[in-house]
């Protein structure tokens, strides 16, 4: 239990998967930046009307029916860009994760019907991130004016904090006494777990503002280690759900390849290679598709990197590896296929098993770069 409590274990890692999914949802947002209305607004083909109906009947959480039209809809998806960058750059990041995950919910959950694998993964790592410590490293919140590196929890204690809390709770206050929030804030849900977005969004609002004050006025008193041994504790439950999310993915995703009989022939790479959806090179495409030994030796690869995936974890080494292995496919998958958001995407979710001598060892690299000055020689 003191291992499991009295630190947070994979700060790095968590860091790394906070920047890279913070990355992919503002390149996303950027990228379709100027197809924004048509997707989510008020140009879409899925009309908000058929959106409130649907959301009647599956109860996911969005802001956009709140008021509609487009002056309100422009406001929600500027704070999502602005949202990412905060948790890219991990500041205040306790309240920009939050609001990380109402913009990735209110923009999916307008239309659920344009997403895919990448979307799915983004949307379930927003939620996953709220209770992770992730800004413990490499982030603004862990650096304060003097430089030096400090657990985020501590460098934050300033008033400008208490600020942004006080003007969350009152938006918050508003959103939920509000007729115009219907039923996204709700205490208790019909379907499991019987639980609305209100106790979720209130409990994190509250537990802020006891930590900031416990931290301002006993920083070393016992209420502040409790507190700070349970956020590890859930920390730590949150990376264990991240981990076992990723085996998932891989493990499924690898035994119904095995039961396709594409797959097993060895052609499934062959048939998106020659539709123009999967075709954002056509040269490449062509040259590929046309060598049928690599797309046989890939489609086979592929099902058996899968499958063999969560079984690695008992090696250390051959983990190491395969993830290389895994993430150079996934690069590959956004090149020659043309589906970045989903290939960035689950190569932030792989950083979670990069070993942390790895991490501190690409961010000595980059540290050292940063300091070079500019044109004077390598190392």
């Amino acid at each position: 239990m003191e291992a499991f409590t009295g630190r947070a274990l994979g700060r790095h890692q968590a860091a790394v998967v906070r920047i890279g999914f913070g990355l992919v949802w503002l390149a996303y947002l950027l990228r379709e930046w100027p197809n924004r209305r048509v997707l989510y607004g008020d140009h879409s083909p899925w009309s908000m009307d058929l959106a409130r109906r649907l959301l009647a009947d599956d109860g996911a959480f969005t802001v956009l029916p709140w008021f509609g039209g487009r002056l309100w809809f422009e406001l929600v998806y500027h704070l999502a860009v602005l949202a990412a960058l905060a948790v890219l750059l991990g500041w205040r990041t306790r309240a920009s994760s939050v609001l990380f995950l109402v913009t990735v919910l209110s923009l999916q959950n307008r239309d659920v019907f344009l997403g895919d694998g990448g979307d799915n993964i983004v949307h379930l790592m927003a939620v996953y991130l709220v209770f992770t410590r992730c800004a413990e490293v490499w982030s603004l919140d862990a650096r304060p004016a003097s430089g030096r590196e400090v657990p985020a929890d501590r460098a934050r204690t300033g008033w400008g904090g208490v600020v942004l809390w006080a003007l969350l709770g009152a938006v918050l206050a508003v959103c939920q006494a509000g007729d115009f929030s219907g039923d996204s804030l709700t205490w208790s849900s019909p379907a499991f777990p019987y639980l609305g977005w209100a106790p979720l969004f209130w409990g994190l609002w509250a537990v802020a503002g006891l930590w900031w004050t416990l931290g301002r006025l006993r920083p070393e008193g016992e209420p502040r280690a409790v507190l700070d041994a349970l956020a590890n504790m859930v920390h730590n439950c949150a990376m264990l759900v991240i981990v076992t999310e990723v085996v998932l993915v891989y493990a499924t995703a690898g035994w119904y390849k095995v039961q396709g009989s594409r797959w097993q022939d060895g052609t499934a790479l062959y048939y998106p290679l020659h539709l123009d959806y999967f075709t954002p090179w056509p040269g490449l495409s062509g040259l590929l598709g046309s060598a049928l030994l690599p797309v046989f030796l890939i489609s086979y690869g592929t099902v058996i990197l899968q499958v063999a995936f969560p079984f690695t974890l008992l090696n250390r080494r051959v983990k190491n590896v395969l993830l290389v292995v895994l993430m150079v496919e996934h690069l590959g998958i956004a090149v020659v296929l043309g589906l970045p958001v989903f290939s960035l995407a689950m190569v932030a979710a792989d950083a979670v098993f990069l070993p942390t001598g790895a991490l501190l060892w690409a961010a000595a690299r980059l540290g050292r770069l940063r300091r070079r000055p500019a044109g004077s020689p390598a190392a």
